[in-house]
């Protein structure tokens, strides 16, 4: 089945967003009316007001009341985007673990310049209030909850988490939920239940190296897919691969994905999800991420979109957004909750009760929402000025993304740059970011870095990233 042609008003979006990055529209300027674009167009008012509420949604304008909308001014800078990947289009064998350990391993060095580790800080968290639940619920109830939990994991906490599905869009069932630790434990049960050693996984390409190093210990091999830093998957060029490549599953993102930051239109959504339906393939959904949105709305998970014509395992979890320490995931495996369920047991039998009930009690309330309001702002101010000083260090040909969500910048230098050799002389200058090539089975991507913007913004980060952008240009000059 062919991806669907792009609906009029992302058509305008395009249009819109190719006239920003030619300057044609530069920063903090007024772009056309929806009115005057509408009449210019041929489209309707709703139309046009579809295109721009959805670049608002990406960062890309910024609407004032009785004015209009507006280039945004933190959302594009003077670099460009990184180019769009075309990996090789047949499998690889996944040999990663030993660049990944070496890398967790100096990411959890605190005395380095923090900017390798896709976690959040903890100042920015509420890890105090929630420590002070836990610790109540220990204190009052500590016998009663010295337990193991129930399989599916604690009924308050698998509550808690069905409410909040109404809002993405996609109605759960406690009973359709399982609680995890973390979304590494979801993602490898989803793969257990899905895959046999030696079958081939479909994957973005950059992806999280964390999902590699899963699929190199599960023996499953990757398909790198092609993938933009807006549009994010190619489906055209997915639906061409799965006429040559036996594939037993994809695993994608829901929106904001690591490295990238991206995030797929619904109408795209819909058109890869067609295109899965057909050939009979499930999809592994991870929505780590999409709590942390900077535009109006959350983006609608695959899952939300879905008519019931696929085989969707959804996972996710509170590390990225709220408690990375206290390890709680989840993931609704649909058809395939007794092979999930089956490998839970086997694994890890089930997940520590205390950190539950504490997660179950901060939901309870309005306290998540009020929380996540203000880490979307930090993080959200933090790429602004992460971009800034990479712009005002890096070299002049570097590429960086400009994510919509998440806390993750992608920077693409010249064909030759070798981030791998950046990255020990970087350890050397106190500083930890993660080379590109630990993103690709295939080991692409020397030539770019992934950068974290966790961490509160302060001087010793900015000097950081300031002193990596010396070095990378002390590189090229070499």
């Amino acid at each position: 089945m062919e991806a669907h042609a792009p609906y009029r008003y992302e058509q305008l979006a395009d249009l819109i967003i190719g006239m920003i990055d030619k300057g044609a529209l530069s920063p903090g300027m007024r772009v056309p009316s929806v009115r005057a674009v509408s009449e210019q167009h041929q489209l309707s008012i709703a139309t046009a007001l579809q295109a721009y509420r959805m670049l608002e949604d990406r960062g890309v304008l910024v609407s004032r009341p009785q004015s209009g909308f507006y280039v945004s001014n933190a959302r594009h800078g003077t670099f460009a985007l990184p180019s769009t990947s075309r990996p090789r289009t047949k499998a690889s064998t996944v040999s990663i673990s030993g660049a990944v350990a070496a890398l967790l391993e100096h990411a959890s060095n605190m005395s380095l310049v923090p900017l390798g580790c896709a976690v959040p800080d903890v100042g920015l968290l509420q890890s105090k209030r929630l420590d002070l639940m836990l610790a109540r619920v220990a204190r009052q109830h500590g016998a009663r909850h010295n337990v193991y939990s129930p399989p599916r994991g604690e009924a308050a906490l698998r509550r808690e988490i069905a409410r909040r599905s109404i809002r993405t869009g996609h109605a759960l069932s406690p009973d359709d939920i399982l609680i995890t630790s973390g979304c590494t434990e979801a993602l490898t049960l989803a793969l257990g239940a899905v895959a046999r050693p030696g079958d081939t996984i479909a994957v973005e390409s950059p992806t999280y190296f964390g999902l590699l190093h899963t699929l190199e210990v599960l023996g499953l091999k990757a398909l790198e897919l092609a993938t933009d830093l807006v549009r994010g998957v190619d489906v055209a060029a997915l639906a061409r691969l799965l006429d040559k490549e036996p594939i037993a599953a994809c695993v994608l993102s829901s929106g904001f994905s690591n490295p990238l930051g991206y995030v797929m239109t619904e109408s795209d959504k819909r058109s890869l999800l067609a295109l899965l339906s057909k050939h009979a393939i499930p999809l592994i959904e991870d929505d780590v991420y999409g709590d942390i949105h900077f535009g109006r709305e959350r983006p609608k998970p695959f899952i939300a979109l879905d008519r019931g014509e696929n085989k969707i395992i959804y996972c996710s979890s509170f590390s990225k957004s709220l408690a990375p320490g206290y390890r709680i995931g989840w993931i609704a495996p649909g058809a395939y909750a007794q092979r999930v369920m089956e490998r839970k047991l086997a694994f890890s039998l089930s997940s520590p009760v205390l950190p539950q009930l504490a997660i179950a009690e901060f939901l309870e309330g309005n306290a998540y929402e009020v929380h996540l309001r203000r880490i979307r702002r930090v993080l959200e101010e933090n790429l602004t000025r992460m971009v800034r000083a990479i712009e005002a260090s890096f070299p002049a040909e570097t590429k960086v993304s400009r994510p919509a969500g998440g806390f993750m910048l992608w920077l693409e230098l010249p064909k030759h740059f070798d981030s791998r050799a950046l990255f020990d002389e970087a350890l050397e200058h106190g500083i930890c970011f993660a080379p590109g090539n630990v993103f690709s089975a295939s080991r692409r991507y020397g030539n770019c870095l992934r950068l974290s913007a966790g961490h509160t913004w302060d001087d010793h980060i900015e000097a950081g990233v300031r002193r990596l952008g010396r070095l990378a240009c002390a590189q090229l000059n070499r």
